[in-house]
């Protein structure tokens, strides 16, 4: 009987002693798993879900912290609600950090996305009609590319040495006199039906449900002028060199997430690490010249 109570009691033991080993293995690899949060811009992030994904088989989690307009996710990084955020081309980053005296710093490409228009009404940009109505996003720069876009569509015409955001008041010539008006990025997709064109982030037209290779009336062109434009993960500056930062930077530098892109946009949307244009320099220095 003493030999069985022994043997019962090494089995009891070494049972005890897996369990211990086990849960203390989970315990040591729950601490290994790294949290990083990441402040996004819309509802479509399938890219950085695809990022997100490869980040967890080595053991770091991206929380996704998701904002409804563009006026918010960098004050959510200066004030450490997030860690990084991925939803701004330079010069939106630029023109933040100089009306802030911030020092917000970009730590890796992401894409660009060529800015587009979208009519219910017409079929071309150039057939707005005679005083009609387009709608633009009412930030400094994205209101100041849609700008371009409209002269380079021949609907307007520019001041010369405008910089990289000119506003309404840099309109020289309106040979068609239409009316412009600026909303919020995320409101001007709504006001299609009310428009003969509007001006659309892509993610944001996206979102509402608007194809850029299909339903785009007139897209701007990708060339050395694109660098303000160029999207960035964007960390605090003392965070510019953190190792796990850059990391979860380069997941979406990947083979995976460039074919998940090509698939779900139709190459509308450009992998920017492929691109052969230099980073931007200061874009709100007044003497920053796009291409130069």
């Amino acid at each position: 009987m003493k030999h069985i109570f022994k043997s019962i009691t090494a089995v009891l033991l070494c049972a005890c002693l897996l369990f211990t080993a086990t849960a203390c293995g989970k315990k040591d690899d729950a601490a290994k798993e790294q949290t990083v949060k990441l402040g996004l811009v819309g509802d479509d992030q399938r890219l950085w879900e695809k990022a997100a994904e490869l980040a967890a088989k080595d053991g770091i989690k991206i929380e996704f912290v998701k904002f409804s307009d563009y006026n918010t996710p960098n004050d959510a990084l200066l004030n450490g609600d997030v860690d990084l955020n991925a939803f701004q081309h330079k010069a939106f980053l630029d023109a933040y950090n100089a009306s802030k005296n911030t020092d917000l710093v970009p730590i890796g490409r992401t894409f660009i996305s060529p800015i587009g228009a979208y009519s219910d009404k017409i079929k071309d940009l150039k057939d707005v009609p005679q005083g009609g109505k387009v709608s633009i996003p009412n930030d400094t720069t994205n209101g100041g590319r849609a700008l371009f876009l409209l002269e380079a569509a021949g609907l307007i015409k520019l001041k010369d040495d405008v910089g990289v955001s000119p506003t309404k008041a840099d309109i020289a010539e309106n040979p068609k006199n239409i009316t412009i008006d600026e909303l919020d990025a995320a409101q001007v997709a709504r006001t299609l039906p009310d428009v003969d064109a509007a001006v659309i982030n892509t993610n944001l037209a996206i979102d509402a449900g608007l194809s850029p290779k299909d339903d785009a009336i007139f897209m701007e062109p990708v060339n050395e002028n694109s660098a303000p434009y160029i999207n960035y993960v964007v960390a605090r500056a003392e965070d510019k060199d953190n190792e796990l930062y850059k990391k979860v930077a380069s997941y979406y530098r990947t083979p995976e997430v460039k074919e998940l892109n090509d698939s779900l946009y139709e190459k509308t949307q450009l992998m920017a690490w492929e691109l052969d244009i230099p980073d931007a320099g200061n874009t709100a220095d007044p003497a920053y010249r796009p291409g130069k």
